[in-house]
């Protein structure tokens, strides 16, 4: 009996000896910080490995996770400056540094970030009107992830991002800002078709401008050549007359003859080419005036400097009519 009892009693001790092994040693894995109490008071702060603590009187309080973790903020109902009804809801980040302060300092940490985020939501979505809560989320996020982290900061958490996930006004909200984006839509579509036709307008303008200034200079350039020619022509036409007038000064009939002859001419030119003009009918009298012709081709040969003996051959019998000082054409030629 007193065997068996001693032997009860050796297994009970070795029992405890390998429970106290078990209870001193300790290994922290990586990522997390394990704090440690000696008789309900902080002692130390456990980094990852290997450790042993004293059992029975140490024990480990809590083991900090003190990787990056995610929070997810719940949707909920802010009232906008402008009395505007939203549903918001985001995303946090947060990351303990200090293991003994975020076990010591606040109760139920997440659950305290949580409320942090939400409180501090609402107060910055407030303060904004619902246009510049649409268009301004990262002013949103800087505002409140600002706040937070200094209200964290006493707990040993570091807030290293907060993100707005969610905007949602009403549904006759919604409808409103749609018909405000189809008006504001087809008031600059009006806008720019107005500027368009302006344009178009403006550029027509022009074109008529310069096709009406190079038609008056090509007009006045005309203008300024039919002068010229016409000036030319006068000229021209002063130094015929002045010609004929010496010759007929010198007493040279042929002058006359040559004078009437081509005026003649031209007469009946005008005469033939009228467009109504069908049949031209020729006076007796024209023979006479056409036989003057001769007199030309002999002012032509006294121009040319020929001989004036070919002017006297006998088949020009109105040549020498003519410088017999009579007036009258000669008839020869007209005849035949």
């Amino acid at each position: 009996m007193v065997i068996q009892g001693a032997s009860i009693v050796i297994i009970i001790l070795l029992l405890l000896v390998l429970i106290t092994l078990y209870k001193g040693i300790v290994i922290v894995p990586q990522g997390y910080n394990y704090t440690v109490e000696r008789f309900g008071k902080y002692l130390k702060t456990l980094q990852p490995g290997f450790h042993v603590i004293i059992p029975w009187f140490d024990r480990i309080s809590n083991k900090a996770n003190m990787m990056e973790q995610v929070l997810e903020v719940p949707s909920q109902e802010v009232i906008t400056k402008d009395n505007a009804m939203v549903q918001v809801d985001g995303v946090a980040f947060f990351q303990i540094i200090d293991a003994a302060r975020a076990t010591y300092e606040v109760n139920r940490l997440e659950y305290a970030m949580m409320n942090l985020v939400m409180t501090n939501i609402r107060t910055v979505v407030g303060s904004m009107d619902l246009d510049q809560l649409l268009s301004h989320r990262d002013e949103i996020n800087a505002r409140v992830l600002s706040v937070v982290d200094e209200a964290a900061g006493p707990w040993g958490v570091k807030v290293t991002r907060i993100e707005i996930k969610d905007i949602l006004p009403p549904q006759d909200l919604v409808d409103a800002m749609a018909q405000q984006m189809i008006a504001e839509r087809e008031k600059r579509a009006a806008i720019l078709q107005a500027e368009g036709v302006r344009q178009s307008q403006i550029l027509k303008a022009e074109g008529e401008k310069e096709a009406k200034i190079l038609k008056a200079e090509g007009e006045r350039e005309a203008a300024y050549r039919e002068a010229e020619a016409r000036e030319r022509l006068a000229e021209a036409e002063a130094n015929a007359t002045r010609m004929v007038s010496q010759a007929i000064a010198e007493g040279d009939v042929r002058a006359i003859n040559y004078f009437v002859a081509n005026n003649y001419m031209k007469a009946l030119e005008q005469l033939a080419a009228a467009p109504n003009q069908k049949v031209l009918m020729m006076p007796v009298e024209a023979s006479s005036v056409i036989g003057s012709l001769a007199g030309i081709a002999e002012i032509a040969k006294e121009a040319l400097g020929k001989e004036g003996a070919a002017a006297e051959t006998p088949s020009s019998p109105a040549a020498g009519g003519a410088r017999s000082g009579r007036g009258s054409p000669i008839p020869p030629t007209g005849g035949r």
